[in-house]
């Protein structure tokens, strides 16, 4: 998805703040939630996220691709070797 698509879908589903977010390359984040729902599109780099205690509970994301967590779901985070960037809609 491009950019401007991206805003554009964003603020039709009433994601009013956005902010652009940068983590570094190979750092990750414990289990942890959100009292926001988030939704982002990836600019540069990957992340993975993992919602469950399996590898099965985990996904990839990287540049291009969008992804979509509800409020208050626990989840942790990993960074890849190049970090990440990503635009992301909260609500």
């Amino acid at each position: 998805m491009h950019r401007d698509e991206f805003l554009a879908a964003l603020s039709s589903e009433g994601f009013n703040e956005v902010v652009t977010v940068t983590r570094e390359p190979n750092v990750a984040l414990d289990l942890h939630a959100h009292p926001f729902e988030a939704k982002a599109l990836i600019l540069e780099g990957n992340l993975t996220i993992r919602t469950g205690r399996t590898d099965d509970d985990a996904r990839t994301y990287s540049a291009g691709d969008v992804f979509h967590l509800a409020a208050n779901i626990e989840h942790s985070e990993q960074y890849g070797p190049e970090g990440v960037s990503y635009l992301v809609g909260r609500k």
